[in-house]
């Protein structure tokens, strides 16, 4: 599972005194176990998608993080964030391009916009830019 492989870069980084890398693996790991806690709660089962979905909108924080950075003339901080993200980066699965979105919304007998986005949420959670496949989907 995803969350084993956080887990070892996280005590690799402690190790390595990555403050950085540490940083964003410890917010990702915890978040992890919130949510384990409240799928536990609920009956549910936490799976890799689940942590593709926090280290995905983890990943999303650290961009806006580092645009208000950027916007403050803090570009040595700007930097800081880049190392975090980093970190995060190499456990998220590479997202489809704009192409192959294309050519998976060509194949599908339900062109509608409703159909089109149930498909990708389903068969390709974490895999693809969400806005991307709207703005394919309406012909953009």
């Amino acid at each position: 599972m995803i969350i084993d492989e956080l887990k070892k870069a996280n005590i690799e980084a402690l190790k390595a005194h990555d403050n950085e890398a540490r940083a964003s693996l410890s917010v990702a790991i915890n978040r992890y176990m919130q949510l384990s806690i409240e799928n536990k709660a609920n009956n549910k089962e936490t799976t890799d998608i689940d942590t593709i979905r926090i280290l995905t909108k983890l990943s999303k924080e650290l961009d806006e993080e580092k645009q208000a950075y950027i916007t403050a003339g803090k570009p040595d901080q700007a930097a800081l964030i880049d190392k975090q993200k980093a970190a995060i980066l190499r456990f998220l699965p590479k997202l489809l391009s704009e192409d192959e979105i294309r050519r998976l919304v060509a194949s599908l007998p339900d062109k509608s916009i409703p159909a089109v986005m149930k498909f990708f949420k389903e068969k390709y959670p974490g895999q693809c830019d969400m806005g991307l496949v709207n703005k394919v989907a309406r012909g953009q």
